[in-house]
């Protein structure tokens, strides 16, 4: 796993912890988080192994963002740290990330998996939004990484969500987006049962949105 800061602002109190989604990096969430917060993300997940987080002890309140894929990842990497969250959001995936009920379709997971391409990845990346400003502003900004990582990390995913146990929730809210094209609705909505979500009509890439997560 990888990790680096966002942004920081000396005298800052509080951090954002952000755990992204498979196939990204930090190019787009460049400006997307509040100044009032400093922000660190992690991606790639190709190992399961949590980058230095020493820096905690620096802040007063440390609020959890996990998006997609990042939403199992951080309930299996970050369960025993989790009472230091002032908050946790899961937002547009679920703790069954490849699962035909509860997260995203199996037989659409291993048709990516065995088939991707330069070409399948772009398609994979424009169908996170529903409008085109939106998908032309993430691809001037796609994440600088190859695509042969890229399909690793897709592979080791796969096999880390099938060699381990089941991942405890250690959010305090749940934010399904009714309008996702890659972790369907219906499929979150199971997840999480639907009196333990908040649904927003977003489609899986959020951050474009007014009232957006944060």
């Amino acid at each position: 796993m990888k990790g680096s800061w966002l942004h920081t602002k000396k005298g800052n109190s509080r951090c954002i912890l952000f755990m992204a989604g498979w196939a990204m990096g930090p190019e787009p969430f460049t400006g997307l988080f509040p100044e009032n917060h400093d922000c660190f993300i992690c991606y790639d997940y190709r190992r399961l192994v949590l980058p230095d987080l020493s820096w905690f002890d620096d802040y007063r309140q440390i609020d959890l963002l996990a998006w997609s894929m990042g939403v199992w990842v951080a309930a299996q990497t970050l369960a025993d740290i989790s009472t230091r969250f002032t908050s946790a959001t899961a937002l547009a995936g679920t703790l069954y990330p490849i699962d035909d009920r509860r997260g995203i379709p199996v037989l659409a997971y291993e048709k990516m998996e065995q088939s991707l391409s330069a070409e399948e990845l772009n398609n994979f990346y424009g169908s996170m939004f529903d409008d085109a400003d939106g998908r032309a502003a993430f691809m001037a900004n796609r994440p600088a990484r190859s695509l042969t990582s890229i399909h690793e990390e897709l592979t080791c995913l796969h096999q880390h969500v099938h060699s381990l146990p089941a991942a405890t929730d250690i959010f305090t809210r749940h934010i399904i987006t009714t309008r996702d094209r890659i972790f369907p609705a219906r499929n979150q909505k199971r997840a999480w049962g639907k009196n333990q979500c908040v649904q927003k009509s977003w489609a899986h890439f959020a951050w474009d949105r007014p009232n957006n997560p944060y």
